[in-house]
């Protein structure tokens, strides 16, 4: 008898953890008809402890992340932020900022403002009108504008340097309105 009740006690533990790993739901196999079906259970299963309940499955790093994750890592670096978006564009002899581009001055004066240890070029560029001089002046008269929109934000001067090369980096080579718009801009450049 004593032989049957250890048999006991070392059956009856592993029965009640192998019915704690189920899911509770069929598997296909008894669904195909296996053949054995499952005896009833007199002592009820004691339900998983809340901890285990939260712990990911092995391979949960594949599915998607729910969808209030936001990038973890430098706000620099994350394409969806509008401090990705770098580039102030300019009318024609023009140094007044456009209403479209406030709000990204904005968030970079705010940015650096909490970031005292970060620091920026601001790049003036101007399109190939007018003489070199000229365009130099202009792309000059530019990036102090955008340094004093961020100024305005918080943004120390000290974090600024003001660059200008006028016409001579353009990022398009057509002598075309098109091309012309695109190259009347400051560049927010961060020094890392």
């Amino acid at each position: 008898m004593n032989v049957l009740a250890r048999l006991f006690v070392l059956i009856v533990p592993v029965a009640l953890v192998a019915g704690c790993a189920t899911t509770g739901e069929p598997s296909q196999e008894a669904d195909a008809g296996a053949g054995i079906e499952a005896a009833p259970t007199t002592a009820p299963v004691p339900a998983a402890p809340p901890a285990a309940a939260a712990t990911p499955s092995p391979g949960a790093e594949t599915m998607a992340a729910p969808a209030d994750t936001g990038f973890a890592g430098d706000p620099l670096s994350d394409p969806n932020s509008i401090l990705a978006k770098r580039v102030i564009y300019f009318d024609f002899d023009s140094t007044e900022i456009k209403p479209e581009f406030r709000e990204i001055i904005e968030a970079h004066g705010r940015y650096l403002a909490e970031h005292p240890e970060v620091s920026v070029t601001l790049e003036g560029h101007a399109d190939e009108r007018g003489t070199r001089e000229y365009n130099m002046a202009l792309g000059e008269r530019r990036a102090k504008a955008v340094r004093r929109f961020l100024a305005a934000q918080g943004a120390s001067f000290s974090q600024m340097k003001v660059v200008s090369y006028g016409e001579e980096r353009p990022v398009a080579f057509g002598h075309d309105e098109e091309s012309w718009r695109l190259n009347r801009r400051v560049e927010i450049v961060y020094n890392r």
